[in-house]
């Protein structure tokens, strides 16, 4: 394979558990550039709980201008009880929401899928999961977690009102469908498409656009509409009729954490944030763990770093074109799982339980 120079990937371990499973990602690209004549460079700073104790904030200006010339952001986690009392803007969530807005990542991507080694930890039926694979993209910079206004103020008799605003634009629904739709090209080319048009106005403009784009420019794509909370509800009675879920940020977040639970196990599953193509076709992204920060194991070698591992595989794929890679440390993780390797978070019966740092030695001895 020739030589490829200049691929920078920024790596955010922040808190918790973070930094431990963010040392078995740099150790595989460590692997790459030695056994594969890839050449990441990659830096390592601090984000989030971790920056405001060094800096004060939640993410220095230098680390953000760091993530703007990245290739790929690969993020541990962010938050934990320690900086829960403090004022809700310099939370060291607000670092992660700060990334997202201002590196444009529109964008989240969250596979939902069914390890057939840990079938049994999910708490349906084996029947109703056993080969689940169910893809929910998020629509992350709009709607109501960004809409203004927003706040809480005072209102007569001495009450409070609180204030947030749901709003969506037609290029802000359409960019976000067109990236479902364009997923499709390589999945079962179904999408279903969640709102809530029933009571609320948005609802009819995401619905109106989405079927607009699909008839315009994916006439081919088979795109069902279903009221969101009827989705959640599909969701646990029959999940494998979707392929990709299309939502808004309210809607998704609520749904790629359900379907996230479907699996039973949690702390295998990755996730990619992802913005528009500049000219040069390069896409910003931010790739993480669905799991947090988990600060009651942090710092006991314990944690899973698999969902953190995938995490560089989804940025191997979507970022940099390196999909030949990607597959060979999605296989490198399933021959782990084979083998009966297990940390303790999805530890069963008769399989062998190991630490974080073997986890992902024994990944590593995978890769060929």
């Amino acid at each position: 394979m020739s030589k490829n120079k200049g691929r920078k990937i920024l790596l955010l371990p922040g808190d918790g558990i973070g930094p431990e499973v963010v040392k078995e990602v740099k150790k595989i690209l460590e692997w790459f550039n030695k056994n594969k004549s890839l050449d990441f460079s990659f830096d390592e700073e601090l984000i989030g709980g971790a920056s405001i104790d060094a800096n004060k904030i939640p993410i220095t200006d230098e680390v953000f201008y760091k993530s703007l010339e990245a290739d790929a952001v690969i993020l541990g986690a962010c938050g934990g009880p320690k900086w829960d009392k403090l004022e809700f803007s310099k939370k060291p969530e607000r670092a992660l929401l700060k990334l997202r807005k201002e590196l444009k990542l529109f964008a989240n991507l969250r596979p939902a899928i069914c390890f057939k080694q840990l079938v049994d930890s999910s708490t349906l039926k084996p029947e109703i999961v056993s080969g689940l694979d169910i893809m929910i993209v998020r629509e992350l910079t709009g709607g109501i977690y960004f809409g203004e206004p927003r706040g809480i103020e005072p209102i007569e008799n001495n009450q409070r009102r609180g204030i947030n605003t749901h709003t969506y634009t037609t290029n802000e629904i359409q960019r976000i469908a067109r990236v479902a739709f364009d997923l499709e090209k390589k999945r079962k080319n179904i999408v279903t498409s969640c709102e809530k048009s029933n009571v609320m106005e948005a609802g009819v403009l995401w619905r109106e656009e989405v079927q607009m784009l699909k008839d315009k420019e994916f006439k081919n794509v088979e795109l069902n509409h279903m009221l969101a909370d009827n989705c959640a509800m599909q969701l646990l009675r029959n999940p494998k009729q979707f392929d990709v879920i299309l939502a808004d940020n309210l809607f998704g977040d609520m749904l790629s954490d359900e379907a996230a639970m479907l699996t039973g196990s949690l702390g295998l599953l990755p996730s990619a944030s992802l913005g528009a193509k500049d000219k040069n076709g390069k896409i910003r992204s931010l790739y993480e763990p669905v799991h947090g920060s988990a600060p009651d194991i942090a710092g006991k070698n314990i944690a899973n770093p698999i969902a953190t591992i995938l995490s560089l595989s989804m940025a191997l794929r979507y970022s940099l074109d390196l999909e030949k890679e990607a597959n060979l440390l999605d296989t490198a993780v399933q021959k782990v799982l084979d083998e009966g390797l297990r940390t303790k978070d999805i530890m069963s019966e008769g399989k062998k339980e190991v630490t974080t740092t073997d986890m992902g030695d024994a990944i590593i001895s995978k890769l060929k």
